[in-house]
């Protein structure tokens, strides 16, 4: 994966077969580019890496079975010099952080691709990291935060899906003292008013889906 071949390979890896052909027909435009390979799950995603060896892949993050989260740990476990660059609708900080983690390079929303896509392709290959503004500023937001714990984020998922104190402590098999505090801590470190409160900022930071 030299940064010094004249074409940039790319890999793309959607769910959607609109955005793929959308992506390639930006990509393929360019003089200075190429898509090798395409995929619409995340083992697909792992098999079209170790066949094409792209100089950058653009990763979805929502696809049915292995999340691009996944798929991106596996691919840097085996080629630690993956260029990935993070494509989603997503702009929620715990989504980027997690993202960020598992080794992305660059994270572009859905909605930038046909303005930014191509620049910060260039701009990966070339190894710099690339985060548009305002996802770096809803990082700067939380900055210094407490993050939610995996119980907490379990606890306030099982929340989101409509059960009360005592479903959740038989779920979890914990006891219902022990989940009120955990709603308590998920409540102070969210800095929400009550629980549909606390939902409605998880989903939005990205912390859980629905």
């Amino acid at each position: 994966m030299s940064s010094d071949s004249p074409v940039i390979r790319v890999l793309t890896v959607d769910d959607h077969a609109l955005l793929r052909k959308g992506i390639a027909l930006l990509v393929n435009a360019e003089p200075d580019m190429e898509l090798i390979g395409e995929a619409s799950t995340g083992l697909e995603a792992i098999k079209q890496f170790k066949q094409h060896r792209p100089d950058v892949t653009l990763m979805d993050l929502q696809m049915p079975g292995m999340s691009g989260i996944e798929a991106m740990i596996a691919i840097r476990n085996e080629f630690a010099d993956a260029r990935i660059i993070v494509l989603t609708t997503y702009a929620g900080d715990a989504q980027v952080i997690r993202a960020l983690k598992a080794g992305a390079r660059g994270y572009l929303l859905k909605a930038q691709v046909n303005r930014e896509l191509l620049e910060i392709i260039r701009s990966v290959h070339s190894g710099h990291k690339r985060i548009p503004p305002e996802i770096a500023a809803e990082l700067a937001d939380h900055t210094g935060e407490d993050e939610l714990s995996a119980r907490e984020i379990e606890v306030l998922r099982l929340v989101a899906a409509g059960n009360a104190n005592k479903e959740i402590a038989a779920q979890l098999s914990i006891g219902e003292e022990t989940v009120k505090r955990h709603v308590t801590n998920i409540l102070a470190k969210l800095r929400a008013n009550d629980r549909t409160h606390a939902v409605t900022i998880g989903i939005k930071r990205g912390i859980i889906e629905l």
